[in-house]
C-alpha cells in the first residue's frame, strides 16, 4: 500500500463552506527511494525510502554505503512500505488526493510516570466517610495464596506515552504539492516535529 514519511507540523482548522475543520497539518516528503525489494531476492515486496536530511558525518560506514549505493544523500529516517512500487525514485505528496482515506503513525507523546487514576481511568477510592489516604489508590492486585502472585499486564501504575500508536481511516481535507502539505482532519499521533508515516487505509473508504 502507498504510503510517504512527514513530519507533524501542528494543528489548525480551515472552513469547508460553513463548517470549520479541525486539521492537523503534516509535511509530507519529497522521499527518496532507496531501496526496492522483490520477492525473488527479499521473499517480499516492499519499497524503502527515506526522509529529512542528516549530515553524512553523524551516519555509519555501512549506512552511508547502503544510501551511496541507490545514489541517495545522507537521511534521517529509513522506512519501507509493503506492496508498493512508486514509479519515480522520489514519492511526494500527491500520491494522495483530497477526501482519500489514510493510516496515520506516530510515537505518542510522553507522560512520565502517572498513577492509575490518569494512566488507565481508574475511579479512586473513597473520598469520605472515614477514608484517610485511600483517594488515589489502585485496590486490590490480587488473590491470596493461589496463585500467590500478580497477573501479567495488570493495569497499574507505571510509564505512559512514548508509544507506536495507529489512528485508522482519517480523511484528507487539501494536499498542497507545492508547500509539501498534506492536511488531514482531526488529530494524529505525536508531538510536533516527531516522525509520522502515513499510509493507504487498511480498512479503505466507507
Amino acid at each position: 500500500m502507498k504510503g510517504i514519511l512527514g513530519t507533524k507540523i501542528g494543528m489548525t482548522q480551515i472552513w469547508k463552506g460553513d463548517k470549520a475543520v479541525p486539521v492537523t497539518v503534516v509535511m509530507a516528503g519529497p522521499c527518496p527511494v532507496v531501496q526496492r525489494k522483490t520477492a525473488a531476492i527479499d521473499g517480499y515486496e516492499a519499497v524503502q525510502v527515506g526522509f529529512m536530511p542528516k549530515s553524512e558525518k553523524r551516519i555509519t560506514k555501512p549506512q552511508l554505503g547502503h544510501l551511496k549505493k541507490a545514489g541517495v544523500s545522507g537521511v534521517r529516517f529509513l522506512r519501507e512500505f509493503r506492496d508498493f512500487s512508486p514509479e519515480g525514485d522520489t514519492i511526494t505528496v500527491d500520491i494522495f488526493g483530497e477526501g482519500e482515506k489514510i493510516d496515520a503513525t506516530g510515537t505518542s507523546k510522553g507522560r512520565g510516570t502517572q498513577g492509575v487514576m490518569r494512566r488507565w481511568n481508574f475511579s479512586g477510592g473513597p473520598a469520605s466517610h472515614g477514608s484517610k489516604k485511600w483517594h488515589r489508590r489502585p485496590g486490590s492486585i490480587g488473590q491470596r495464596k493461589t496463585p500467590g502472585r500478580v497477573y501479567k499486564g495488570k493495569r497499574m501504575a507505571g510509564h505512559w506515552g512514548v508509544e507506536r500508536v495507529t489512528i485508522q481511516n482519517l480523511e484528507v481535507i487539501e494536499v498542497r504539492a507545492s508547500e509539501n502539505l498534506i492536511l488531514i482532519k482531526g488529530a494524529i499521533p505525536g508531538m510536533t516535529g516527531t516522525l509520522v508515516e502515513l499510509r493507504q487505509a487498511v480498512k479503505g473508504a466507507k
